[in-house]
């Protein structure tokens, strides 16, 4: 007799942790799992130990401390336009995977379906599954990752309950245009359908261009939970701080799930996330520069090692073609990369519910620091002898 639920069964170990066990057995340069390997500001690790210290250190209110959703809500009105009531239109939660979770368990009923473009950050099907949802995929194929509005039309019906986008997206870089969110939003007031937007990526878009939140659309405030966290902005990923924002309708969906997933989230966390998200505009400028210089060089390192990059528009995500190296699959190249030139990537094909659409590209992060980007650039050069 088997113990194990049969709706975790099929789910095996991430990704991420497999390739970061993989980089630090063989000491290579990870490049793979998407966490920064310099240190988050200053202003954000005081905030957090002055929390501490004057013991903010009990239970939050379940939906959040009250600072940090007014502050939530501040930000949005000054960078996007976006009015939002604090106490009925947020709810601060476990990180943006939690977010995913429980706005998939709050909102979807078993049989219903669920649109996923893939690939797909990882939590986004078993949240689905584990609701007892359907998943249905769009497949974007590289290099452009481009949408045929008739062949995403088609996925839509009357049991359709959501679609999910992540935007800029990982880990392909994508970066939606407003003609595609346009799009995508027409459809759904067509069939009535809910927009689950994954937005951690909002403040890393390059070259001038800007995110676009999916709420903005009209027709499209009511029938948006828009989904982001302080992880990636802040350089703070274990902090573990997120939250939705939507309609009060879907907050009170989004909540219900949340209250007994984790109840409340680490409270001196949000009191530090506040003041985080208070940084004055230039913060996200400098942000923005200091990861397209990343970026940049990345790039160039991969073009010098004999790996076509697909540069990206957004995130800190680069995916390359490998089509002409020889591998299997992309599985077979990250093996050999960490363990022969000491450089670890991802394998893309995790994302992709047939495993062969992703065989030809991975995934390189470039949230590290210089000295760690060079020395990869090194390394990578061994590939050049192969």
């Amino acid at each position: 007799m088997s113990y194990m639920a049969g709706r975790v069964a099929g789910f095996g170990t991430t990704i991420f942790t497999e390739m970061t066990a993989m980089a630090r057995e063989y000491n290579a340069i990870n490049l793979g799992q998407g966490f920064p390997d310099f240190a988050a500001p200053d202003f954000i690790k005081d905030a957090a130990r002055a929390s501490i210290a004057a013991d903010v250190n009990q239970y939050s209110p379940a939906n959040g401390r009250l600072d940090m959703r007014e502050a939530l809500a501040a930000k949005v009105a000054h960078q996007y336009g976006i009015e939002i009531d604090p106490n009925t239109q947020i709810n601060v939660v476990h990180g943006a995977t939690e977010a995913i979770f429980a706005t998939i368990m709050g909102l979807v009923n078993p049989g219903e379906e669920v649109i996923i473009f893939e690939p797909y950050y990882d939590s986004y099907v078993p949240a689905v599954i584990m609701a007892g949802g359907i998943p249905v995929y769009y497949t974007l194929h590289a290099p452009d990752f481009a949408i045929d509005r008739d062949k995403l039309a088609a996925l839509f019906n009357a049991n359709t309950k959501a679609i999910m986008i992540n935007t800029p997206h990982n880990p392909i870089g994508k970066v939606y245009t407003r003609e595609e969110l346009t799009m995508i939003a027409e459809l759904c007031q067509a069939h009535d359908v809910i927009a689950v937007v994954d937005e951690v990526y909002e403040h890393i878009v390059f070259n001038g261009r800007s995110h676009l939140p999916m709420s903005t659309l009209p027709g499209m405030a009511d029938r948006t939970v828009t989904i982001s966290s302080i992880g990636k902005t802040y350089s703070v990923t274990g902090w573990k701080t997120g939250w939705t924002i939507a309609s009060p309708e879907l907050t009170t969906a989004v909540f219900r799930a949340h209250q007994f997933i984790t109840f409340s989230t680490v409270h001196p966390m949000q009191h530090a996330a506040a003041t985080a998200l208070a940084a004055p505009d230039s913060y996200y400028a400098e942000l923005t520069a200091m990861y397209q210089q990343r970026r940049d060089f990345l790039a160039d390192a991969l073009r010098a090692a004999g790996l076509p990059p697909i540069v990206p528009a957004g995130t800190y995500f680069m995916m390359v073609d490998i089509s002409d190296l020889g591998f299997a699959n992309d599985r077979e190249f990250c093996y050999y990369l960490t363990k022969e030139i000491g450089v670890a990537a991802i394998p893309p094909s995790a994302f992709y519910v047939n495993p062969a659409d992703g065989a030809k590209i991975a995934r390189f992060a470039f949230c590290k620091s210089m000295e760690a980007l060079e020395e990869a650039a090194n390394r990578l050069q061994k590939l050049r002898q192969r």
